[in-house]
């Protein structure tokens, strides 16, 4: 068969999306004799492959031959993908080189041309990497004006996803919500080169994930799956393919297969040498364990995260907590909190802020993260979020002595969970109603409750949060290292007694009430009854009073 069939047949096999077997027959042929047009196409193949070194010298080499050939749009577009490459892969220095070479390319291009687009979708990058928003989002609108002007469907589809993201991290999350809609429908109803498509289907869902927009989430994940799956031997974008499928699995209660999924993620990445992605993956991996209550295994994995430059944080924060270690958890999130960064990284830390600092006992800063997470739900018109923050206001009126106050928040928080199919959410928002409950002397209702909880977070694998709600049952379990005695004025105090009332109650004289108060207030490290109550209502000590 002569060179020309080899090439139709590849050519063919490229189009059909059969990449291995038309890189396996372009790769047959010498590379001397190939077109610049079919080394580009070799270097896709290599690409969705995962094979980038190959990817990297096809593309060197069609950028060569189209120099020669005095194509400077076509070289422009080779110097693109390899800068492309270059900043997935990790190499920014590669990616840096072949932006500046695409750049003194377009400048000899007619102004407006495609290929100046394609450069400022780059150098986008370069942008973020530096923290000019403003630059990044008048990069993003010139790739897509560019694109509508040459009626490029991928990169449309690429400039409108990228001018979300940037709406977004500007805190506009409505208008950028309506962008990625409408750079999907691109994406959906026209026809583009399959890394632009990948790239459109992973910017957009991560972009949902961020501002916990599971309805989207859950809807693209599906339309990415299933496209990956129709690929044979695809391996670039399956990585984000795994991770959003495991995010999406997690949020669900299928924490086995969530784990499962994540562990495929960061081999896929490996091989598609992201590795630079692999942390996210495994900070991922390490919640799942955490709320397992493998801290041994969370440990290792946010250690993993951040090793490949993902920090790991809030939740080697809430790992801390689980250890015990409250006071270095606590520090954590307030300098999280003092952080400068957009509303949709805020949004990510406030809850965590919020368990962190009312274990710690510090109920007024948690009241204002609850306050601030609030904002965000109505601003983001995000149903996650204002779940979460329901949970969060039942949470702080909960540790703060109103228990009554509390039940109207938690019911919403566990209605809105159970609606949204989060098991996990709603089992906690129903925990912590049953010890509202039971902190109100409704205790057949708070034992429905907790018992309703339970079942759920025992076929979850919870088995912290299962062991929390078995220690509110025994009363031989004392935090703090508390006496029997001394459990008993505490919870007298976070009932609102006074130390007469408490000297009644217990039979005790005045004298003795105050020692005890004073011990107490020793082993919790507070200074008012106020912060002793709140310690009581967070740690169920609050019984019913006959």
């Amino acid at each position: 068969m002569g060179v020309v069939d080899e090439l139709v047949r590849a050519r063919a096999e490229f189009e059909r999306g059969e990449w291995s077997a038309a890189l396996d027959r372009w790769s047959a042929v010498d590379v001397d004799r190939l077109p610049a047009a079919d080394l580009e196409s070799a270097a896709a193949a290599a690409h969705l492959l995962g094979r980038m070194a190959d990817a990297v010298d096809r593309y060197r080499r069609a950028f060569d031959a189209r120099v020669a050939e005095g194509d400077t749009a076509g070289a422009a577009r080779c110097a693109f993908h390899l800068s492309m490459i270059g900043r997935t892969s990790g190499d920014h220095s590669a990616a840096g080189a072949w932006l500046g070479r695409g750049e003194r390319l377009v400048e000899a291009l007619p102004d407006g041309s495609l290929e100046s687009g394609y450069v400022a979708f780059a150098r986008m990058f370069t942008h973020l990497g530096a923290g000019r928003f403003g630059e990044a989002h008048a990069c993003a609108v010139e790739a897509t004006e560019a694109g509508r002007r040459h009626d490029d469907a991928g990169l449309l589809s690429t400039g409108l996803c990228a001018q979300g993201r940037m709406a977004i991290y500007g805190d506009r999350v409505t208008d950028g919500l309506s962008l990625l809609d409408e750079s999907m429908l691109e994406a959906t109803t026209r026809t583009l080169a399959p890394v632009m498509l990948g790239h459109v289907y992973c910017t957009a869902i991560e972009g949902c994930q961020e501002v916990s927009d599971l309805r989207r989430v859950v809807e693209w994940t599906q339309l990415l799956h299933r496209w990956c799956t129709d690929q044979p031997g695809l391996v670039t974008f399956t990585g984000q393919c795994s991770l959003h499928r495991a995010q999406v699995m997690r949020a669900h209660g299928a924490w086995d297969a969530a784990l499962d999924e994540l562990t495929a993620a960061i081999e896929r990445y490996r091989l598609a040498s992201a590795t630079d992605a692999v942390g996210q993956a495994a900070c991922e991996r390490g919640d799942v364990l955490r709320l397992r209550g493998d801290l041994e295994g969370a440990e290792e994995a946010y250690q993993l995260s951040a090793e490949h430059g993902y920090d790991p944080q809030p939740g080697s924060a809430l790992l801390w907590l689980a250890r015990g270690r409250t006071a270095a958890a606590g520090a954590a999130v307030r300098r999280l909190l003092g952080e400068p960064g957009p509303a949709v990284r805020r949004s990510r830390v406030l809850p965590a802020a919020v368990e962190v600092l009312l274990a710690a006992n510090d109920v007024d800063a948690a009241r204002q993260c609850a306050r601030e997470l609030e904002s965000l739900a109505e601003s983001f018109g995000s149903e996650v979020l204002t779940a979460t923050a329901a949970t969060a206001w039942g949470r702080v009126e909960l540790a703060a002595g109103d228990p009554a106050g509390a039940l109207p928040y938690l019911r919403k928080a566990h209605q809105a969970w159970v609606r949204l199919d989060v098991p996990h959410e709603a089992a906690l928002a129903q925990a912590a109603s049953g010890r509202a409950l039971l902190a109100l002397g409704d205790g057949e209702s708070a034992r429905r409750s907790l018992a309703s909880a339970r079942e759920v977070l025992v076929s979850l694998g919870a088995r912290p949060d299962v062991d929390a709600l078995d220690r509110l049952g025994s009363p031989g379990t004392r935090p703090a290292g508390l006496t029997e005695r001394e459990v008993e004025v505490l919870g007298l105090v976070a009932e609102g007694r006074s130390n007469a009332q408490i000297a009644a109650a217990l039979v005790l004289s005045d004298r003795t009430v105050a020692r005890h108060l004073s011990n107490i207030f020793t082993k919790l490290g507070v200074g008012s009854r106020t912060a002793a109550a709140a310690f009581a209502f967070e740690h169920d000590l609050v019984r019913r009073q006959p």
